[in-house]
């Protein structure tokens, strides 16, 4: 497959976030309710659908950004494309897994340890725990970020997971300017939402999906429509003989 061409230095964060509500404040609570049952589902199916569901929900997103009017069942259309999410879905879920069963291993420890073990060696396995996880987390963070347009190429692009992932990373290396200033400003805005009895986070949720559907569009813009264009003249021939 030829490589998808893509464009730079077009992610400014403020502009996307102003861009994204603007484009979906008229369909902001079905977006909101697909959001939430996407990640309910991906959740309950010990995220096993996540992939599938990210997909379902970045296509909704991305019909509104394109014009198009969305339907809550838009949301399914997610299993179409849930083969080439596994391999996305085991690089997002499988470190997250890992950096918080690292977090629970000072309290196995503890329990198996009990008494033997001082007071002295409990602060230093937390002191090394906690080391491990904030190198762990950065890590996780820096990849997350490298696969975070991997899900919406597999939906626009129907490309393979592996040649999303590919993909994605390159973009995100080619804007990394812009991404990191919208990964700065999603956590701003979800800092905002837990100051609202962190019921906000979630009503922000839709906000920075339809900020991240932006940045994405703006990298690669959709295709226009043929039919848009007024037809060339020369198609209906010579209609005066």
């Amino acid at each position: 497959m030829s490589e998808i061409k893509f464009n730079t230095n077009v992610i400014h964060p403020i502009e996307c976030y102003k861009e994204g509500w603007a484009r979906i404040k008229d369909q902001y609570w079905l977006l909101f309710a697909i959001s939430m049952v996407g990640a309910i589902i991906g959740g309950i199916s010990m995220y096993v659908l996540i992939g599938a569901m990210l997909c379902g929900i970045f296509l909704c997103y991305l019909k509104v950004l394109d014009g198009g009017k969305v339907e809550f069942e838009d949301l399914f259309k997610g299993f179409s494309f849930f083969i080439p999410s596994i391999l996305v879905t085991i690089l997002f879920i499988v470190p997250m897994m890992f950096v918080f069963a690292i977090m629970y291993v000072p309290l196995i420890m503890a329990s198996v340890m009990g008494p033997r073990m001082s007071q002295d060696e409990l602060f230093a396995m937390l002191a090394g725990t906690l080391a491990v996880d904030f190198i762990l987390t950065v890590v996780m963070a820096c990849l997350h970020t490298l696969l975070m347009f991997a899900f919406p190429l597999i939906v626009d692009k129907n490309l393979s997971g592996w040649q999303a992932v590919k993909t994605s990373a390159a973009v995100v290396w080619h804007n990394l300017k812009g991404v990191s200033g919208l990964w700065g400003l999603s956590f701003l805005v979800t800092f905002a939402g837990m100051l609202l009895c962190f019921v906000g986070t979630y009503f922000a949720i839709p906000i920075i999906v339809a900020g991240n559907a932006v940045a994405y569009r703006k990298v690669f813009p959709a295709a226009e429509d043929v039919y848009a264009q007024p037809p060339s003249p020369d198609i209906y021939g010579d209609l005066e003989n």
